[in-house]
């Protein structure tokens, strides 16, 4: 039987702890390489280094650090590192939900979101929470999922979204990703020498999570996992705007 090759990667480092534990955790299922940042890039979403040049620290066979964002990390996995395309990308384990809107902002989803885009079959996995980090019930619950996804594939474009809820879980659920619940705020302070300066942040209104979303999987304490996609055509939308077509062209000169 052919060994299986299973690409691991992360926005939080190469040094993260969840990246560690993801690796661990799906030794059992094959070969694993893990190429990954060489520091935090979290919220990096899916941009890459076109003006910067990167480099590869090469730690062992096995491990190596790009300088770089989760998307060249991949782009430089599969086409320097890697001696034939793997079976597998898994991006995480990512301390802090990756829900609703939040999925644009990822760069866990966006590592995964790009193995989807070069034909590898992918998954990112996060735990939903930034306090009290355990690791135990995401190490459990990857090696089951990854293996269905190399059993089974997933269509061409798709990659799965997985967020674990903290603590005890009651359940596994296939959620969609939600609406927009959060409000954007932008925090004003001051320095030591009273220069204004800017945080972002961010509330979320949880009581309007819809049902079937990951947002609400979350909140009752199971495990969301969303099936999400590189085509970003709203195709219900094709037929309306055709109808603009007329309206859009340049008047004819007399």
């Amino acid at each position: 039987m052919k060994i299986k090759r299973i690409l691991v990667t992360n926005d939080d480092g190469i040094h993260a702890e969840g990246i560690k534990v993801l690796e661990e955790s799906l030794r059992s299922l094959g070969e694993v390489t893990v190429v990954a940042p060489d520091r935090e890039r979290s919220a990096s979403s899916h941009s890459f280094s076109l003006n910067t040049p990167l480099r590869v620290h090469k730690f062992d066979d096995r491990h190596y650090a790009v300088n770089g964002t989760p998307t060249d990390a991949v782009m430089v996995a599969l086409y320097h590192i890697l001696r034939e395309k793997p079976d597998l990308l898994a991006s995480g384990i990512n301390p802090g939900g990756n829900l609703g809107e939040n999925t644009v902002y990822s760069g866990t989803v966006a590592a995964a979101m790009e193995g989807a885009l070069h034909g590898v079959p992918s998954l990112a996995i996060s735990l939903a929470t930034r306090k009290h980090i355990d690791f135990t019930n995401c190490a459990a619950f990857a090696p089951l999922v990854a293996a269905k996804v190399m059993e089974e594939g997933l269509p061409p474009g798709v990659m799965l979204n997985v967020n674990i809820p903290r603590g005890e879980v009651l359940g596994i659920r296939i959620t969609r990703q939600s609406q927009k619940i959060s409000r954007t705020e932008v925090r004003e302070q001051k320095e030591h020498r009273g220069r204004p300066y800017l945080w972002l942040d961010e509330t979320a209104d949880l009581d309007s999570a819809e049902p079937d979303s990951d947002y609400a999987a979350i909140l009752a304490h199971e495990i969301s996992v969303t099936p999400l996609q590189v085509d970003r055509t709203h195709y219900s939308s094709l037929n309306d705007i055709s109808s603009w077509l007329n309206a859009l062209r340049p008047a004819e000169k007399p």
